[in-house]
């Protein structure tokens, strides 16, 4: 899976948003495919207009634990979108996870501009879940 910094990098090459479509979407078909049992009511996320599943994983120092997520979508774009998600916030403390607002990432690579306004909002729905949980992990 590639990394924020390279698909930053990637983005900065792709002029046109025809390429950047396409190239989220190849992010899409590189995420790792999400198990069935994985895909249940309790790992969607609501605010979604395709499904999306976010699984979330914590390690290491139970104050501050290190999370990483698995996700996946039905939808080619979508799935660009979980793994763009991803690779913002997996493998980083909850309190750094709560505090990071991806929201002003995607704007600097020209992601959010380009979406429909059900797909930006599919994408709040996402970074809204991961922060939310970073939160309560960062307090507990």
């Amino acid at each position: 899976m590639a990394s924020l910094d390279q698909i930053i990098d990637d983005f900065a090459f792709l002029d046109d948003w025809e390429d950047r479509y396409r190239y989220v979407i190849e992010l899409g078909k590189a995420l790792p495919e999400l198990a069935e049992e994985k895909r249940t009511s309790e790992n969607k996320v609501m605010g979604c207009a395709s499904q999306v599943w976010l699984v979330t994983h914590t390690s290491g120092d139970p104050e501050n634990p290190i999370m990483s997520f698995e996700g996946d979508s039905d939808a080619h774009i979508v799935r660009g979108l979980v793994a763009i998600v991803l690779a913002t916030y997996s493998g980083k403390p909850a309190s750094e996870i709560a505090a990071l607002d991806a929201f002003e990432i995607f704007s600097k690579i020209g992601l959010v501009e380009n979406l429909s306004s059900q797909r930006s909002n599919g994408l709040r729905s996402m970074v809204k879940r991961i922060r939310e949980e970073a939160k309560i992990r960062a307090a507990a």
